[in-house]
């Protein structure tokens, strides 16, 4: 924990001014500050302060969310990355970027929550933006303990600077830690209204969130607590019955930018383009195709999709795009490749034509004339498009790395699912409203799907993969199930297809220019080569260490308890709310 910059959370000034109401949410930046003595007076004052929660401290976990969640889950191919061969050590930039950025999101969470209690907003004001604060302290407490097993407690940052304490403190065993999380979050449900909308949080978020933390919490102890376990099943029932919210009919309508309005998405980051750095998304720069803004802002051709991801969509880059069987609307909605466009990205060209746009220079004056992706596809969740497509939605321009494009963390989809699986870890997969809740996720993305009528783990757990993929969560799967079946756990990851493919521009290449699909073509030195995947590199040393992720060294040199064993804590005893 850097002490040196979370003081500048605790000192910094609340940003600007904001708007009073659950209907009209971050329209536009907060852009003034105002120093914490003479603010906190109003209402208005109050919410604003807390908009900065939904981005702003966020900003620098983007790399590591994606990269812990989908690149060391086996779901993403980047290169030579310490995340795709579990070589991740303390010294990583994205993993200190990113233990900096949920220090951040717990110190800007708590210092705000103790200015508003003390402030002079209206008491319904104060119960929302209180539980605002606590929702996403639980939030970067939940990546926390799920990422670096055992951490310690910061309850008041303030009064742990002001004893000298800050950087003393011990860590707290997981178990522990997750009876934090979920105190905090029955304050937070508490207080928070029952219904908001526009993404501002309510109490159905925090218990959606706390349904997720149940169903993890349930296997900490290496053994699944049937406990915990109907308590995620009970929360997430009241979510999907009593919340008011219904899934999107057309999956892919959540990731587009018109997606920011979409219920399903319970908890987001809710970005903004702004003269404030920090409050925008940048995701497409590190996944999307050099050229498809107008910023020279992006790279992220070079990676892609997994062939593991591919082959459990059903999904196979090498069939011939003609005959290629596609019958999960998921696919396309998170990945694309030869023979796709995608109508919402570069909506003033019709869509944004996969193979046109790497050969086609009538299409798109940039066009490389080759395929880069190793894996034959890129991604298409976290992509707005271009500038057009982000004025014509949004009604404001995109930037050099920054787009105003939500990201969600917690969609009502998943809440369903984490009601099948801890219905199904219970022993009951013919329960209806479990089955029930599994089909409308599976039969949304697949319409013409049969239903099922009994459900086991490993349904619950492929949909899970399907249904989230390249949203930052499949690594976090991984570790819930670790908790309880490492083994499992271990062998699945061993067994995956995290390579690339040799050749494949050739063949992508040869069906632009010919329409004939061929796995065998001349290069340009006349020799005949296949297009083929690499199974030659070995599979990644995973162990059950794996599952915890090292601190990173910043962290360890200000605070060298964070290398000692984990310290028990009543927590419910030990810090009030």
């Amino acid at each position: 924990m850097k002490i040196n910059k979370i003081k500048i959370f605790l000192a910094a000034s609340v940003m600007g001014l904001g708007l009073t109401s659950c209907e009209d949410f971050l329209d536009r930046p907060t852009e003034d500050s105002y120093v914490a003595s003479g603010y906190y007076k109003t209402d208005s004052e109050c919410i604003a302060a807390v908009d900065y929660l939904y981005n702003s401290p966020w900003y620098d976990f983007q790399r590591g969310f994606f990269k812990v969640g989908e690149v060391l889950s086996g779901n993403y191919y980047w290169g030579s990355s310490p995340y795709l061969n579990f070589s991740l050590n303390s010294n990583d930039t994205d993993l200190r970027n990113m233990s900096y950025s949920l220090w951040a999101v717990n110190g800007h969470s708590n210092i705000v929550r103790k200015y508003i209690e003390g402030g002079g907003a209206s008491q319904a004001v104060k119960d929302q933006t209180i539980g605002e604060c606590l929702l996403w302290k639980a939030m970067a407490y939940f990546f926390l303990v799920r990422t670096f097993g055992d951490v310690p407690i910061v309850h008041d940052n303030a009064a742990m600077i002001e004893s000298g304490t800050y950087n003393d403190q011990p860590k707290v065993q997981k178990s522990d830690v997750y009876e934090y999380i979920v105190m905090t979050l029955e304050k937070a449900i508490e207080l928070l209204p029952e219904h908001c909308t526009e993404g501002r949080l309510d109490k159905y978020c925090a218990k959606a969130l706390l349904a997720k933390v149940y169903l993890t919490k349930a296997g900490v102890s290496g053994q699944l607590n049937s406990s915990d376990l109907q308590m995620a099943a009970s929360l997430a029932k009241d979510v999907i019955d009593n919340s008011g919210r219904s899934l999107e009919p057309n999956y892919a309508d959540v990731f587009k930018l018109e997606g920011n309005k979409s219920p399903e998405n319970m908890i987001a980051w809710r970005w903004v383009v702004s003269s404030q750095w920090t409050s925008q998304n940048t995701f497409q720069s590190d996944l999307g195709m050099t050229g498809i803004d107008e910023y020279g802002d992006v790279w992220g051709e070079w990676g892609g999709p997994s062939v593991d991801l591919q082959d459990a969509f059903g999904f196979n880059v090498l069939d011939d795009p003609a005959t290629r069987p596609d019958v999960d609307a998921r696919r396309k909605a998170t990945m694309m490749t030869v023979g796709d466009v995608i109508p919402y990205l570069w909506r003033d060209k019709g869509g944004f034509d996969y193979m046109r746009f790497e050969y086609d220079k009538t299409y798109n004056s940039g066009a490389w004339g080759e395929h880069r992706s190793p894996t034959g596809c890129n991604v298409v969740k976290h992509l707005y498009g271009n500038n057009n497509d982000h004025l014509t939605v949004l009604g404001t321009s995109a930037a050099r790395m920054a787009s105003s494009l939500c990201t969600p963390l917690l969609r009502l989809s998943d809440v369903y699912l984490v009601f099948a699986e801890a219905k199904v870890l219970q022993g009951q997969g013919t329960d209806t409203d479990a089955l029930a809740a599994f089909n409308a996720v599976r039969q949304r993305a697949i319409p013409n799907a049969k239903a099922v009528t009994s459900l086991d783990f490993d349904a619950v757990w492929k949909e899970r993969r399907l249904e989230l993929a390249c949203e930052g969560d499949r690594w976090y799967d991984f570790v819930r199930l670790a908790y309880y079946d490492s083994d499992r756990a271990i062998n699945e990851l061993k067994s995956q297809r995290r390579n690339q493919y040799w050749n494949l521009n050739l063949t992508f290449k040869n069906y632009f220019l010919t329409g004939q699909w061929l796995l065998v073509n001349e290069d340009d030195d006349g020799n005949n080569q296949s297009t083929v995947y690499d199974d030659q590199t070995p599979a990644p040393n995973v162990t059950v260490n794996s599952f915890t992720i090292p601190f990173p060294m910043e962290d360890l040199t200000f605070n060298p308890h964070l290398k000692e064993d984990a310290v028990h804590v009543d927590v419910r005893e030990t810090y009030k709310y």
